[in-house]
Formats: C-alpha cells, sequence, structure tokens
C-alpha cells in the first residue's frame, strides 16, 4: 500500500524530511480493531513535533493522526460496525498512523462521521474536537448547558485548531463568556467567526487587557500554545478558585507555587491518554466524536477545514508541515486520496 513515512528526524526542508514509501498492508483486524481504508487526513502540531524529535524505532515511521475512511474489516470483538462504514477518528500515538492507505484502528475510539460532511472535511475534527471536549468537559469540568451560572472562559491560540473548536464548544454548549487571543486581522476575524464574544491580542501583555474584558477575572482558561509564555499573565487574570488547563509542553517548566494564593487548579489534557492506557472509559471518544458529529449535521458546529493541499503525499504533506510550523495556519489543513 501507498504511504508516506519518515526514516530520520529532519528539518522539513530536508529531502529526506518526509517519503513516499511502499509498505504491506495491514493484515485482517483482531480484538477490538477495525480496518479502515483511509480516504482523508488532516495535519496537527503533534505531527511535526513527532516528525522533529523522534527518529522511529524500526526502518519506518508513518505520521497522522486524523483520519477519515471506510471500513474494509470488523474484528471479531469490535462493536458497532459494519463493512462500508464511513467513519472518522483521531488514532493513538503508539501505533502507525493515518497517513497510509490502510490503517488497524481501536473501534472503541472511532465513529460514523458526519453525514452532511465530505471525507476531507470530516478528517478536518477529530483530533481537536477531542482535545478541546475534553480538555473542557472533562479535565476542567466547564458547566455543560446554557442554563447554568455564568462566568468566563479564556482560550488562548484561538485560531489554531483545538482552538478553532473550543471557541465553539463552549459558544454553543456553555453558557460562558468566551474570550479567545489573536494577533492578526486575519486570525481575530477567524475567532470572531468561531465563537469568541471578545480578543485579546497574545502579541502584547495578556494580564492589563483580560482585567478590562473580564473585570471578575476568568474562571477557566485554556491555553492552547506558548504556555510558558503566557503562564503569569493567565495566573494573574484568574479569578480565585478558578482553572487552568494546558496542552503544550512549557519550556523550562512552569511555577505551581504561583496557582497557591488563588487556589487555582491545573489540569493537563493529552488526548491520547485514554487509547495509550485502554483506560475503563476508552468509549467515552467515540460518544464525544458521535455528538460532535450530530452537532456538525444540525448545524451547531461547523467544520474547520480551511486548506486542501490535495493527494496524500509527501510533497503535500512537507508543505502541510511547513505551514504548521510557520506559526502562519488558521483552522486545519487536509489532504485526500493517493495517487493511482
Amino acid at each position: 500500500m501507498k504511504a508516506v513515512a519518515y526514516r530520520h528526524s529532519r528539518a522539513i526542508e530536508a529531502d529526506d524530511s518526509l517519503l513516499d514509501v511502499e509498505l504491506d498492508k495491514p493484515q485482517a483486524p483482531s480484538g477490538h480493531d477495525l480496518l479502515v481504508r483511509v480516504e482523508a487526513v488532516s495535519v496537527n502540531p503533534v505531527d511535526t513535533k513527532v516528525r522533529r524529535g523522534m527518529d522511529p524505532q524500526g526502518d519506518t515511521r508513518v505520521l497522522g493522526w486524523d483520519a477519515a475512511g471506510i471500513v474494509e474489516a470488523v474484528g471479531p470483538d469490535a462493536q458497532g460496525f459494519s463493512v462500508g462504514d464511513a467513519v472518522y477518528y483521531a488514532g493513538v500515538i503508539d501505533r502507525p498512523g493515518s497517513n497510509a492507505e490502510y490503517q488497524l484502528v481501536d473501534a472503541r475510539i472511532v465513529a460514523k462521521r458526519p453525514a452532511s460532511l465530505s471525507a476531507a472535511q470530516a478528517a478536518a475534527l477529530p483530533l481537536t474536537s477531542l482535545t478541546a471536549w475534553e480538555l473542557l468537559f472533562d479535565r476542567l469540568r466547564v458547566p455543560f448547558g446554557k442554563h447554568r451560572s455564568p462566568g468566563t472562559v479564556l482560550v488562548t491560540g484561538a485560531a489554531g485548531g483545538v482552538g478553532s473548536m473550543a471557541l465553539q464548544l463552549a459558544r454553543q454548549l456553555t453558557g460562558l463568556t468566551v474570550i479567545g487571543t489573536a494577533s492578526r486581522d486575519e486570525t481575530r476575524a477567524w475567532a470572531k467567526k468561531m465563537g469568541a464574544h471578545a480578543l485579546a491580542n497574545h502579541r502584547q501583555p495578556l494580564a492589563p487587557q483580560l482585567a478590562e474584558l473580564a473585570p471578575d477575572g476568568i474562571h477557566y482558561a485554556l491555553s492552547l500554545t506558548h504556555t510558558g509564555e503566557h503562564y503569569a499573565d493567565i495566573v494573574e487574570a484568574m479569578a480565585p478558585q478558578g482553572h487552568i488547563g494546558l496542552i503544550d509542553d512549557p519550556e523550562g517548566g512552569i511555577d505551581v507555587s504561583a496557582l497557591k494564593n488563588k487556589s487555582l487548579s491545573l489540569h493537563w489534557e493529552f488526548m491520547y491518554t485514554r487509547a495509550l492506557y485502554t483506560t475503563p472509559d476508552i468509549t467515552a471518544q467515540q460518544r464525544i466524536l458521535t455528538a460532535v458529529a450530530e452537532y456538525i449535521d444540525a448545524g451547531v458546529l461547523t467544520c474547520t477545514q480551511t486548506e486542501h493541499f490535495g493527494l496524500i503525499n509527501a510533497a503535500n504533506l512537507k508543505r502541510a508541515h511547513g505551514l504548521l510550523e510557520s506559526g502562519k495556519a488558521i483552522g486545519k489543513v487536509v489532504l485526500e486520496g493517493f495517487e493511482r
């Protein structure tokens, strides 16, 4: 089968940073697995981080943690799926990725994709939807539903993939006032479109801006990027007994003692945890993706695809990695189909 892989950690500009390869097609699924024929993928910062920082343990490694495809075969313990089902999922970081014609994936983290979207549009959603949903509702325990008591939620890096979904979920499914951060005209316009009530500029000190936008303090903060740079300002802006969640890896760490005086809590979200450790609630990811699909089809949430880079091959994936590494990506980049 056709796939895109890498053999050594390289800068994206290197000729061999990503390679078109031929690999054996996965065998018939066992256990809870589905065999999926991949139709479309999207690219996330984790793809670029793994490529830059981790040499493959074998000859090659296939990246990719967002896919939409068609079920080709069903393992004996996989439930709820049939051959021919159109599905979407984010996969798990310790198995071969989705940048291949076929992929084995645990059915418990797979869902039937939104009927109203194309395969490429659906591929834009899984990882970012799961990350944003888990961070908001599982880690920070944001009250679900507009009837709950009001408060304020901050989303830094609001125009990125996770930020785009976090803004929508917070605006559509909670009663919170939603503040995003964005610095460019185009990212500010996108964040407003995704649901931000108000915006701060993360290229300028955040604390004074947030004090003006949220005089009663921030109750929930989703720090999605550059946490080390913004951490002190976020802590200063938080309301007492507030909750801070992050997904990145701050260089040099962060000072947790700064949380003490306000009794703030700190939460880390890693979307792969449930699948990586086969937690008792592993099927929660299937339920989340099913709910997201229903909200998409009902017009409550919207697809975050902004770029379509063509076929799934090394050249186009290199373009996508380069865009993400530039820090200028808005929403999600997708690729679709393989050369025949």
